[in-house]
């Protein structure tokens, strides 16, 4: 073994060394997540799109015009007079025909066809838009570690949507139903705002790096993120109940607010021949549970509200701040639809309302979960 000069500098006999920089967590492919997030970006709008025409297309009596499934070829509409009339004669074998459109004629019955074909079309371009995305990212290598099953789940979660959708319609198609099973809608809407409450979370996560997401996890309010979780569910029910609402007309059955046509309590709350089915067919029941979670939704959040005044976090307090907003926005469009028996635009405003709230509660729950870091003097960095 050659012996070293005592004098020697250690730097002539040690490798130069580049010491890293940055947390460890950055060191790996980071991936594309601006233009990711703008994909999702893309796909919530559609999403929020889906549930405004799929309530048109409810509240219109269209949603059984179309009596087939057919994901690819059912995306042509009928383009001339014989297939316009093969679709009218499939229509008018069908129990709401018979009982409650037996006047229609093939003009009125195109104004019906074109609410459904368009949702249907809509649904088709949203998974379009997700398959060709999520290939490209992939392809491309572009996706951040760990996000591949994430985005793959989506696509699964589209896929599904759309059996639902077609689980849905057929319940409407043959014996004694007008419409379509009220629990099955409650199902397909359920499942819709499942899909934009993911898509919500993600655009949100991906708009900081996963190092500052960590730090501001250790920053985070585990009882304000614990009691926003509960919002969002019960807020999640509350879209259940809505569609039960929605599937039986029993918005349109009791006017009038504070009281149920002029009763506190409908005498007509329970029919004993219904039982068990008095939860999904009753219209007195349907809506009075529909406005007693509305006011328990609304003290929730309101103390939810006051709790997140105390944050630290200015950026947390104005996302809880939004959200109680969105709260007194959507009950005031709830009041104004029972007063006017929903008509299409205050229902459809109504809806999109619910829309804003869920998204403003999974907001302020990822603020509380993952808090803006913010300096001595409380401007955000």
């Amino acid at each position: 073994m050659a012996r070293r000069p005592v004098f020697q500098d250690v730097a002539e006999a040690t490798p130069r060394t580049t010491p890293p920089t940055g947390g460890m967590i950055e060191t790996g492919p980071r991936g594309a997540r601006t233009a990711i997030r703008i994909w999702l970006v893309l796909l919530f709008v559609m999403v929020a799109s889906m549930i405004a025409l799929g309530g048109a297309t409810r509240l219109t009596g269209s949603g059984l015009s179309i009596t087939e499934w057919k994901p690819v070829t059912g995306a042509l509409p009928p383009l001339d007079a014989a297939t316009w009339q093969s679709e009218f004669d499939r229509y008018q074998q069908i129990p709401q025909f018979r009982e409650v459109n037996p006047d229609m004629d093939l003009a009125g019955f195109k104004q019906i066809y074109w609410w459904e074909w368009s949702h249907r079309l809509l649904g088709r371009l949203v998974g379009l838009v997700w398959a060709v995305g999520f290939f490209f990212f992939l392809a491309t290598r572009r996706i951040p570690v760990g996000w591949t099953p994430r985005l793959l789940l989506l696509g699964a979660l589209g896929g599904a949507q759309g059996a639902i959708g077609w689980w849905m319609v057929h319940s409407g198609l043959s014996g004694d139903m007008v419409r379509v099973a009220s629990y099955r809608l409650a199902t397909h809407l359920g499942l819709a705002f499942a899909i934009l409450g993911v898509i919500a979370w993600w655009v949100l996560s991906l708009g900081r790096p996963e190092s500052a997401l960590i730090r501001a996890r250790r920053a985070g309010e585990p009882r304000l993120f614990r009691m926003s979780t509960g919002l969002m569910h019960l807020a999640f029910v509350q879209v259940l109940l809505g569609a039960l609402v929605a599937g039986i007309d029993a918005g349109r059955t009791y006017t009038g607010w504070p009281t149920m046509g002029g009763e506190w309590i409908p005498a007509e709350l329970w029919d004993a021949t219904l039982g068990w089915r008095n939860f999904f067919e009753n219209p007195a029941l349907v809506q009075f549970v529909h406005r007693m979670v509305a006011y328990l939704l609304t003290i929730f959040a309101v103390v939810i509200w006051l709790r997140a005044r105390r944050s630290p976090h200015p950026v947390t307090r104005g996302a809880f701040t939004a959200m109680i907003a969105a709260v007194a926005v959507q009950v005031f469009l709830g009041i104004m639809n029972v007063m006017h028996a929903s008509p299409l635009p205050l229902a459809l405003s109504h809806q999109l309302g619910a829309v804003l709230l869920f998204t403003m509660i999974i907001r302020a729950r990822h603020h509380a979960r993952y808090p803006h870091e913010t300096s001595i003097r409380g401007t955000v960095r």
